[in-house]
């Protein structure tokens, strides 16, 4: 048997036979309508491995918006730089297996996963996409890459309800222009990320790029924008109107060709025989007055998962309402990180099975080392309380936002160089003395003091 029609054996009993389930929820719900989407309603028809044009026509619209726009450019770029910050790591949830530490880290060298440039190329599909299939490559028992596929050429094939069809064909890779099914993958093969999906139960609703609802805004901008520099370029200068009363239309024509040759020189007098005046009309008075694109700048920004501060227009922000808005923008970046971690521990899970491991026996999880949430010095402070509490040490560094493996393995190689008691010195029975003193710091946080005496 191959390793193909193992794994589809396993994931055939891991979830409920197709045919069983769709009985189920047909004598369950039996008279009472229920369908995640109604089969004569045109989003069904998307379901039919057609390519869902609006959604195809979001993403391209994102993508033209990140390369026209530098704001949309630097936002993107921001959460893809703050999600991945730190790399990813295996937390035990009991006491460590030593095999799969190493199967993990050899995982992540394989999958390039340990490279910044990967990880960020995997969080801007994310967010610019809204969903990231990654495609599993194995060879023999060992997965060799997780290839990002263009989300929007990928069509679930759910029925009605919602729910995958056929395993051995969960997703069809579409050509947009000809509608022809270009590849089929099973579900074990191809992992999709879905970002804020109208229904998480519902695996025919795909996810939403982060900035989809600002589109309209951005190109009312964008055109506003347009439309300030031509007025500028218009209406800015100093204009001249001549009047040469009783010319024919031949001395009009001279008179106006003199006049626009000498454009290169400054033009403070004009002399003529026949009747003329020359009338100065003043430049726009108005063109400091932009509280259009300045609310337009506004409501851009309010859609997406930064404030406008972290950008460079600050205008009249205050500090503290800038703090507050930081707090929800790191929000966001866990829950990117979230995400985007379990589709990296559902397809390291597929690696343990290919080396005959079952993952559902040990208690662990793949998490970005770093949060947003939390400063370094808070991270340090909480740590120092866990530490007070008498909390195990590998969940005081895990805390602090340090690997405890890799923490462990380094106390276990330098030894004594570490240690403030060496052998030779004299020993002392005393801990270190943590106090924490609340609301003794800055916005009502406690402090704490460590002290060694």
């Amino acid at each position: 048997m191959s390793v193909r029609e193992k794994l589809f054996g396993w994931m055939s009993r891991s979830e409920t036979p197709v045919n069983n389930h769709e009985a189920v929820s047909t004598i369950e719900n039996k008279g009472k309508g229920w369908t995640a989407t109604p089969e004569n309603s045109i989003d069904y028809i998307y379901r039919k491995l057609i390519i869902d044009t609006s959604r195809r026509a979001s993403v391209l619209d994102l993508r033209q918006m990140d390369k026209l726009d530098g704001r949309v450019k630097k936002i993107h770029k921001k959460l893809a730089r703050d999600s991945v910050k730190g790399g990813l790591k295996i937390v035990w949830k009991e006491k460590e297996n030593k095999r799969i530490t190493r199967l993990f880290n050899e995982f992540i060298r394989r999958l390039n996963l340990n490279r910044r440039e990967k990880l960020e190329s995997d969080v801007r599909g994310l967010v610019m996409e809204g969903n990231l299939p990654l495609q599993v490559v194995i060879n023999k028992t060992e997965i060799t890459a997780a290839l990002r596929m263009p989300s929007e050429t990928i069509v679930p094939n759910v029925s009605e309800s919602g729910r995958i069809k056929d395993l051995s064909a969960a997703y069809h890779q579409v050509d947009p222009n000809s509608q022809k099914v270009l590849a089929s993958f099973p579900l074990w093969q191809l992992t999709m990320i879905r970002l804020e999906p109208d229904s998480f139960d519902d695996h025919g609703s795909m996810g939403r790029p982060y900035l989809d609802a600002t589109r309209s805004v951005w190109k009312k901008l964008n055109m506003t924008e347009t439309d300030l520099v031509i007025r500028r370029r218009e209406r800015a200068p100093l204009k001249l109107a001549h009047n040469l009363e009783g010319a024919s239309p031949e001395e009009l024509d001279k008179y106006k060709v003199d006049a626009q040759s000498a454009q290169g020189d400054v033009q403070t007098d004009y002399f003529s025989n026949k009747k003329l005046a020359v009338t100065a009309i003043q430049g726009d008075a108005n063109l400091d007055q932009i509280a259009d694109v300045n609310y337009l700048l506004d409501t851009f920004f309010a859609g997406s998962p930064a404030p406008k501060g972290l950008f460079g227009y600050v205008g009249d922000l205050s500090r503290d309402i800038l703090e507050d808005l930081k707090k929800d923008y790191f929000e966001e970046v866990d829950a990117l990180q979230d995400g985007l971690a379990f589709g990296y521990y559902e397809i390291f899970r597929l690696q343990l099975l290919l080396k005959g491991i079952n993952p559902d026996s040990h208690k662990f999880a793949i998490e970005f080392s770093e949060r947003q949430t939390a400063t370094p010095n808070q991270r340090a402070d909480l740590a120092l309380k866990h530490q007070a509490m008498r909390v195990p040490q590998s969940m005081v560094w895990n805390t602090a936002g340090v690997d405890p493996i890799e923490a462990k393995n380094k106390l276990e190689d330098e030894g004594d160089l570490l240690n403030p008691y060496p052998e030779n010195a004299v020993e002392s029975s005393k801990q270190p003395n943590v106090t924490i003193t609340p609301n003794n710091a800055p916005k009502g946080e406690s402090a704490t003091s460590v002290n060694n005496a």
